[in-house]
């Protein structure tokens, strides 16, 4: 292989470790933000998830979306914020990649007077279509999961700007 073509491949494989960090962190920031539709495009239209260690397992891009619209959804109540990172990422071909990302997931329901804090590893699949990276699979499983009643902190209450859309 010539100096210029070994060039452009490792440039290339750059481009796609980014792309694959900016794709994963936009489905992190759709789940909280809702954006249910930008967080239907990051998933290939044969994806899997598998979340909670197997509790909840779901194919296809239809099933996905109606258990996060259903159990996220801002008629659910729940509110929450995923913080993900320590990427390590591996290209295994130039079309496909797999991945492991470390979550650190805070989630509220003010209305159910309940509180969620789950820490867990993430391993992902991941296929370029077209020019675009996608999840193929994604799914987690947890160090831990912590859920308390809001009711045994009463001092507690929850600020939400205007402006945030919840």
């Amino acid at each position: 292989m010539a100096d210029s073509e070994m060039l452009a491949a490792r440039v290339q494989a750059l481009e796609d470790l980014e792309a694959i960090k900016r794709l994963k962190h936009r489905y992190w920031r759709c789940l909280d933000q809702k954006c249910w539709d930008e967080l239907a495009e990051c998933f290939a239209a044969d994806a899997t998830v598998d979340y909670g260690s197997g509790q909840y397992r779901f194919q296809g891009v239809d099933a996905i979306m109606h258990f996060l619209r259903t159990s996220l959804g801002e008629q659910s109540g729940t509110v929450g914020i995923h913080h993900g990172g320590h990427p390590e990422i591996e290209l295994l071909s130039p079309t496909a990649a797999r991945g492991s990302w470390v979550l650190w997931n805070f989630l509220f329901n003010a209305g159910q007077k309940r509180n969620i804090r789950i820490g867990a590893y993430y391993a992902d699949e991941y296929v370029k279509v077209g020019a675009e990276w996608r999840i193929r699979h994604t799914g987690y499983s947890a160090l831990f999961h912590e859920e308390w009643s809001r009711e045994d902190t009463p001092s507690v209450r929850v600020l939400v700007p205007s402006h945030a859309g919840f």
